[in-house]
């Protein structure tokens, strides 16, 4: 098997989550793509420069034939469970229209990602994706069909359901089949084997079964979800749940993705577990456990979430909404600051901030904050800081650990505090346009409904705690020397709110 960079891949379902995921990893590799859309202007955007987006729709077969021209290997990651209607009838006619053009157009190899289970008494999820690998093979391109189970990885439709129903249920109340056998993956070790498969060195036309070193039950993973969480929570399977209820249910509970989770709902009842092992498989075959799988998919999230810049991310406009923005399962409030200083000197009061320094307002607050956490058993304020002027990355500083300094730039402090979930504080400082703008950020992960409980009632509490602080912050900037900040009259300039509204 060698690298086929030079080969043209098209990629098809790049805006869902393994296809999005996919994309970044062939472009990191140098690979040429071509990825197919309904509507282009949804992912020109996101894409590397050698990348070109292609408007067509696999149930259109007519706007197929140009984007296939020339393509080798042509990668299939889209089914019908999103959209409505009949998917089974759409997922038959995308895929016949889809292998008819890449047989006329000479495409050599097409990749498919199905799903695993018995051949007998499929759902109506897996019989159609067991259906669609058929129509594929079956119009004469050597189909390499990948069968997988649950995907677990942050944005997959499997696992987003698996954290809402334990982040939002402190007892889940399940159909019988909660406790059907199943061989979750990793979604970094899905990739490798659909990158493997793009690799080949020769058509091939065969099914891989491919799962995690666990076959586990969904009641099992549910469960690992809430340990890894810090979560206690009771799974109570009951017979009398009706797989309609729970469709109906997981409708109102995930609505982003009630529609595919209410269909996956009637494959709980299928064990999707590898049964033939690969013979000659282009990918590795001891892969990830359960365990291993979900902490590293949280781990991810937080990786991603530490590279945010909110300077860069949250729109201009305020916004009056309660509790902050939501991204993902965190909840994100910020205030903007904008003055005529140096970055520098607009960064000092904000690495003085904390120890005998204060914390620029309510600091009676900060000191009640300290006493109760010392109470139940935490940390509290009496740490301090190692210097009054100077900070450093992993240092304790009262309550709060600095997690990342860029000096002039960026500090991001995380809450040592006992809460019902995690806390970060973020300055950021950054020039534009002949000022500076300050940005102050902060940013809940709850713990269960009563970390969302804890912050939805005592958001005005913080809301205040946080204006009052960067408003001391903003007075310990005008006794710098040089400041030109504007005076009380110039109030476009001053202290803005901005308990941003949008989507990620």
């Amino acid at each position: 098997m060698t690298l086929t960079s030079e080969r043209a891949i098209l990629l098809t379902g790049a805006t869902g989550y393994v296809g999005g995921r996919l994309l970044e990893r062939l472009e990191a590799s140098g690979r040429e793509v071509r990825c197919l859309a309904r509507r282009p202007d949804a992912l020109t955007a996101r894409v590397g420069p050698r990348t070109r987006v292609i408007q067509g729709d696999v149930l259109d077969r007519a706007s197929l034939a140009g984007a296939l021209q020339g393509v080798h290997t042509a990668c299939y990651l889209v089914h019908a469970m999103a959209g409505g209607g009949d998917f089974s009838q759409l997922d038959r006619r995308a895929a016949v229209n889809f292998a008819d053009m890449a047989a006329a157009a000479g495409v050599a190899q097409i990749v498919y990602l199905g799903g695993l289970g018995h051949e007998r008494d499929l759902s109506a999820h897996l019989a159609s994706r067991h259906e669609v690998g058929r129509l594929l093979r079956s119009r004469g391109v050597p189909t390499a069909e990948l069968r997988a189970s649950i995907v677990i990885g942050s944005g997959s439709a499997s696992f987003e359901t698996v954290r809402a129903l334990i982040e939002k249920l402190p007892i889940v109340l399940a159909p019988r089949s909660v406790d059907t056998l199943s061989q979750p993956i990793a979604i970094a070790d899905l990739l490798d084997a659909l990158v493997g498969l793009l690799d080949l060195e020769r058509p091939v036309d065969a099914v891989y079964e491919i799962g995690g070193a666990d076959q586990v039950t969904y009641a099992e993973l549910l469960r690992e979800y809430a340990r890894q969480r810090g979560l206690h929570r009771r799974i109570v399977s009951l017979p009398m749940i009706s797989p309609r209820a729970c469709r109906a249910f997981l409708g109102l509970l995930i609505p982003s993705h009630g529609r595919v989770a209410g269909e996956m709902v009637d494959s709980l009842r299928n064990e999707t577990i590898v049964t033939k092992t690969p013979a000659h498989a282009p990918f590795r075959t001891r892969l990830l456990g359960l365990s291993t799988s979900v902490e590293d998919a949280l781990l991810a999230e937080d990786r991603e979430f530490a590279k945010v810049h909110w300077s860069h991310t949250l729109p201009p406009q305020p916004s009056s909404r309660w509790g902050g923005l939501r991204f993902g399962r965190r909840r994100v409030v910020s205030w903007v600051l904008r003055v005529s200083l140096e970055p520098d000197d607009a960064f000092a009061p904000i690495q003085r901030i904390g120890g005998s320094n204060g914390w620029y307002g309510m600091n009676w607050f900060w000191r009640l904050r300290g006493s109760v956490d010392r109470v139940r058993g935490g940390v509290g304020f009496r740490r301090g800081r190692r210097d009054p002027f100077e900070l450093g990355a992993g240092e304790a500083l009262d309550g709060w650990r600095v997690e990342q300094l860029e000096s002039g730039r960026l500090l991001r402090l995380v809450a040592e505090m006992k809460l019902p979930g995690r806390l970060w504080l973020q300055f950021e400082v950054e020039p534009t346009a002949g000022q500076v703008l300050v940005r102050q950020t902060t940013v809940f992960d709850p713990s269960g409904l009563a970390g969302l409980a804890y912050w939805t009632l005592l958001y005005p509490i913080h809301r205040e705690v946080f204006k009052r602080m960067l408003q001391g912050i903003h007075r310990e900037m005008q006794s710098c020397p040089g400041s030109r900040l504007p005076g009380a009259g110039e109030g476009a300039v001053g202290l803005e709110a901005r308990a941003q509204t949008g989507a990620r």
